[in-house]
């Protein structure tokens, strides 16, 4: 994971520390993930429930559907010529929804279809998936950088209409992880010799 490192000076400072939070869920995601046997790994408290499997293949089907709207986002921005160094200051919708997703859990939802996790992936696919999208992650905060991550705007790609500011989107997409990361360590407390 230490090539991820490279290539980041001249980033901004709020864009650099993006990147080390991204960074940070790579080796969040180890922790949670290598000590478990397979069948921990694949283990569900219940047949509704989501296990370690689930909840990190539902951020890799998140990190799908939000890259090319973060694309959008930023190739809209460099078009305009939105540049800032910054700080920034969100507006309300930036920070409600990182609010919402940020644990501990406020409000429950469903996750809609294009972003539920596959019925079975193998171990290895999905834990290569959610190193390779903390790389694309950074490269798009790479591509952000000295870009006005306040005035840049990402449509939600569940409500097109729904528009938040780029840097809000980094932050929403930082507090989802987290979010199931949590909800990963629960299913782990659940397990009592079961899996």
């Amino acid at each position: 994971m230490a090539a991820m490192g490279h290539g980041t000076a001249g980033l901004s400072p709020e864009v650099d520390a993006f990147r080390k939070r991204f960074e940070q869920m790579s080796a969040d995601a180890d922790a949670v993930s290598v000590p478990l046997s397979d069948a921990q790994f694949a283990w569900q408290p219940s047949p509704e429930s989501w296990s370690v499997a689930h909840c990190l293949d539902h951020l890799n089907a998140t990190a799908r559907s939000y890259l090319p709207v973060l694309d959008e986002g930023i190739a809209d921005a460099i078009r305009r010529g939105l540049y800032s160094p910054g700080p920034y200051t969100y507006n309300w919708i930036g920070r409600a929804f990182v609010w919402v997703m940020e644990p501990p859990v406020r409000v429950r939802t469903k996750a809609p279809k294009p972003f539920q996790p596959a019925p079975s992936r193998s171990r290895r696919d999905i834990m290569a998936a959610f190193h390779a999208y903390q790389v694309q992650y950074v490269d798009r905060l790479r591509q952000a950088s000295g870009l006005d991550l306040a005035r840049a705007r990402v449509s939600s790609p569940v409500v097109r209409w729904v528009r938040m500011p780029l840097g809000s989107a980094f932050a929403m997409m930082l507090a989802h992880e987290r979010r199931h990361l949590e909800q990963a360590r629960r299913v782990i407390t659940q397990m009592d010799g079961g899996a």
